[in-house]
């Protein structure tokens, strides 16, 4: 089953979500008011285009990636509010138009829009509701936050998928509503009882919805086990999105590809749309052909995978730059503060990078080379063909001898004939015992949210019981509030628990002022089993960066624990050694 298919699915589960029903009555009580056949469509419709413009905007603009998303609840809120008042009150609302003299046009499309047939009330309240119905489906913060970023174009088709499943059930039950609402005359009335209860269920969830008492409605649903459709969708989605891998891939040509390499290896594909460089003042892979062998590193600097890597990467640039290697590392970031140039070159410093790093912001070189992996190298030689292609950790003593090949043939080549030892780069790093998978706090991936709802934004309280200790399962405790990619402590007194089987733990987080946090292993304080960022069993969370927070001389099952009390901790990730 295709990604298209299910992003089709979600917008039709949607409808079901815990999250929804809460404002379903708005879309509904709308259809039916003033018996207009054209309300639901127009509704659905506005609806379904709020979600795909809203979604465009939020990844397209910088502006908007750091707005909180309970601003757009805020403003979905304060438009329902709105129309609340107007349909309760309506003689105000036409006496404020008398007195600021509009025109009899344009009275009848604002005032009699929220009573009647006027269409621009109805589009004004499908299209504040877009937002709060896309924030229900993990699908849609999927796309999001993998696919649009890597294919523009794909991704907005899936997102279309989406909204066109989720208006085509709310046009279904608009009509429906209609149909039964035409045979009761008492909702023709403008002014009767059918327009206040109308007009006092706008009022309500339009509080609801700013105060995020609807997100408390929806996680005492969630937690009686009602219609918790997140969990259909996690198990759709299972199919379309592969685990990371951790094997080499490798073009396995015979020696006759050497003579018509165009019959056996893709040609290289250059950098598309830097967003800026460190180590350099720009490069292309272009100018290096004919002159170079060149490794692509495919990388994001908290990545642990990724920075297992590092030892070997650095070795072979120094141990091969003068013979004819060079190293261009594609820096894709996988959250937001990984896009700062300031940070990559920190990160650059910290991991004794010299070679050339290129900032791929907009994932217009990962979509160019179709990756979909952090890390992944290819190896492209001196005619500029891509013969080798490795995803993941691991396989250094292959990349190495194919390097060394491809090093050999350059030399020929241009006629210095050089042989090179086989003194390969082996055991520079260390090898992961994990048996725990990463594990993601945002909406957008948090499917191992034991407690509360995945898949979800917006703020959530949620409470951990003594038993909440399921391997691989994370609990959260507290007042959180939880974005696409990563979950926010609000308050004091949180708390996080999971139990891992791995022995080294580390955490992606970030604080906009230090923050003190003490963490526990198996109920007790971490002590010697710190990792790196530990001291006397406190972590300190200040800049965005991978934080080591676990150093067990064997693999083994524990119960990481920390306890934070500041507000503004942001935590992205879990990820095991």
């Amino acid at each position: 089953m295709t990604l298209l298919i299910v992003s089709f699915i979600a917008g039709i589960l949607t409808i079901l979500a815990p999250c929804i029903l809460p404002v379903l009555p708005i879309v509904l009580g709308r259809s039916v008011e003033g018996n207009n056949k054209y309300k639901p469509l127009i509704i659905s419709g506005s609806l379904a285009v709020s979600v795909v413009i809203f979604t465009l905007l939020l990844k397209a603009s910088t502006a908007l990636i750091d707005i909180p998303f309970s601003t757009w609840s805020y403003i979905s809120g304060g438009i329902i509010i709105f129309f609340g008042l107007i349909t309760l009150f309506p003689g105000p609302w036409e006496k404020l138009s008398s007195l600021f003299k509009f025109s009899i046009k344009s009275n009848q499309v604002l005032g009699k829009s929220a009573q009647k047939k006027g269409i621009v009330g109805d589009i004004l309240v499908g299209a504040s509701l877009g937002p709060v119905f896309s924030s229900c489906s993990p699908t849609y913060f999927l796309i999001i936050a993998t696919v649009l970023p890597q294919n523009y174009f794909v991704g907005t088709m899936y997102i279309i998928a989406y909204a066109l499943g989720l208006s085509l059930m709310l046009l279904l039950i608009g009509y429906v509503g209609q149909r039964f609402a035409s045979k009761l005359t008492s909702l023709a009335d403008p002014k009767g009882l059918f327009k206040r209860i109308l007009g006092i269920l706008f009022l309500i969830v339009g509080l609801a919805i700013i105060t995020g008492y609807d997100k408390k409605v929806e996680a005492k649903l969630l937690d009686s086990g009602f219609l918790d459709v997140t969990k259909i969708e996690q198990r759709l989605l299972a199919e379309p999105m592969d685990d990371m891998k951790d094997e080499g891939v490798e073009v396995n040509m015979e020696k006759q590809a050497r003579m018509n390499k165009e019959q056996f290896y893709p040609q290289y594909t250059d950098i598309v749309n830097p967003s800026g460089f460190v180590n350099t003042d720009g490069i292309t892979i272009e100018e290096l052909i004919g002159k170079k062998v060149v490794l692509v590193d495919f990388w994001t600097y908290s990545c642990i995978n990724c920075q297992r890597t590092m030892p070997y990467i650095t070795s072979w640039y120094d141990k091969y730059r003068d013979e004819g290697l060079e190293i261009i590392s594609i820096h894709t970031p996988e959250f937001a503060f990984e896009k700062k140039i300031e940070n990559v070159i920190d990160a650059a410093e910290r991991f004794g990078i010299e070679y050339p790093i290129v900032l791929d912001n907009d994932y217009s070189t990962w979509a160019a080379y179709k990756n979909r992996y952090w890390p992944r190298k290819y190896l492209i030689d001196i005619d500029g063909f891509v013969v080798y292609d490795h995803i993941g950790e691991g396989a250094y003593e292959q990349t190495e001898n194919k390097m060394q090949e491809l090093l050999e043939e350059r030399s020929e080549r241009i006629g210095e004939s050089k042989e090179f030892t086989l003194d390969l780069s082996t055991n520079l790093g260390e090898k992961s015992q994990a048996k725990s998978p990463e594990i993601y706090f945002g909406s957008a991936r948090n499917s191992k949210l034991g407690n509360g709802a995945s898949g979800r934004a917006g703020e959530q309280i949620l409470s951990m019981r003594d038993d909440d200790d399921v391997l691989n399962t994370l609990y959260l405790h507290g007042s959180w509030n939880i974005e696409p990619e990563y979950a926010q402590t609000v308050g004091e007194g949180n708390k996080v628990r999971f139990r891992y089987n791995a022995d080294k733990v580390f955490m992606v987080a970030e604080s906009d002022e230090p923050a003190k946090v003490r963490v526990m292993r198996d109920g007790v304080d971490v002590g010697t089993y710190g990792g790196n960022d530990i001291l006397n069993s406190q972590l300190e969370i200040g800049e965005s960066k991978l934080y080591h927070l676990i150093d067990e001389p064997d693999a083994g099952e524990h119960t990481l624990e920390f306890i934070v009390d500041d507000p503004g901790v942001r935590i992205y990730t879990f990820t095991f050694g």
